[in-house]
């Protein structure tokens, strides 16, 4: 549980410097170089202390990586532009745990206790209670097409963190369990470069019909420093913390509490940048803190 912890609290920083990547780079730019560099972190510890690209586990964890980065970072790309960044975080990160459990139930015949699934549903009342828009929030353009993108986000981000549980299930099958934080690196490295794989694929063909992205101007020595925090706090650091959290845990556990990041976004961009926070925030985050208590005390 600690290792979930630990997620929340990194992905909300990633979030935090992720915000500002677009005022330095284009979408894809800023994803391809993230990736890259996450994958070059990660890949020289594991090809150096770790065991690389070896396992039974890792066409599994590409997959993943596949699914649950590539693909659900391009849906999600779409939601933002149709539904907003406030709406988008709270659909996706909402529906992604029903959807991830209903798979690995059907798929791997895991299911939460009935309490569990209690304490769930209140981490994600309370995530639903801050998040929501106000009137003062972005219009939308395009609901539908906002919800259908929405949805496919959610459905690979749950998809892809129940494709790495069962990358776990087969290494363990096949006598290579993983265990630790060490291997929760090796995991995503391997994972890394399946969704790395994904990004170089949208921008080649991004540059083979010359489809215009927004292109802003490269300010490389302005934005580095936010690209390298949002590499280290997300898919580096944040993203082994991640794999190893779904090592030991159920999908159904580990998302409700990492859909908790959005929450901690709130008091640090008041810190960094002098947001208001305002009262739907502080109950909705109490609420979805009262729930990750009681997840955590409960098995």
């Amino acid at each position: 549980m600690f290792a979930a912890l630990l997620t929340t609290v990194l992905f909300s920083c990633s979030a935090l410097a992720g915000r500002r990547l677009p005022l330095f780079f284009s979408g894809t730019q800023a994803n391809f170089f993230r990736l890259l560099l996450a994958a070059t972190l990660l890949g020289t510890w594991s090809q150096l202390f770790g065991f690389g690209l070896h396992g039974v586990a890792f066409p599994w964890l590409f997959l993943s990586g596949c699914v649950g980065f590539g693909l659900s970072d391009l849906a999600m790309l779409q939601t933002y532009a149709h539904l907003g960044a406030r709406r988008t975080m709270v659909m996706v990160q909402c529906l992604a745990v029903p959807l991830a459990t209903l798979i690995e139930w059907a798929w791997l015949h895991h299911a939460p206790t009935a309490v569990q699934s209690g304490f769930a549903l209140v981490v994600l009342a309370g995530v639903g209670v801050a998040m929501l828009p106000s009137k003062r929030d972005e219009p939308t353009h395009g609901l539908k097409a906002g919800i259908f993108f929405g949805c496919l986000a959610a459905l690979g981000q749950g998809g892809g963190a129940v494709i790495s549980r069962k990358a776990y299930q087969v290494a363990q099958d096949a006598g290579q369990t993983f265990h630790g934080a060490g291997d929760g690196i090796n995991a995503a490295y391997q994972r890394m470069l399946g969704g790395l794989f994904i990004t170089v694929l949208l921008w080649l063909y991004l540059k083979a019909t010359r489809r215009a992205e927004g292109e802003r101007p490269n300010n490389w020595s302005a934005g580095w420093p936010w690209l390298v925090a949002n590499a280290l706090a997300g898919p580096s650091i944040g993203v082994s913390c991640f794999q190893w959290a779904l090592m030991t845990e159920k999908t159904s556990i580990v998302l409700p509490i990492v859909a908790t990041s959005p929450l901690l976004v709130i008091p640090l961009t008041r810190l960094v940048d002098g947001e208001r926070i305002t009262k739907r925030g502080v109950a909705g985050g109490l609420i979805a803190v009262a729930g990750v208590i009681g997840l955590t005390l409960t098995k």
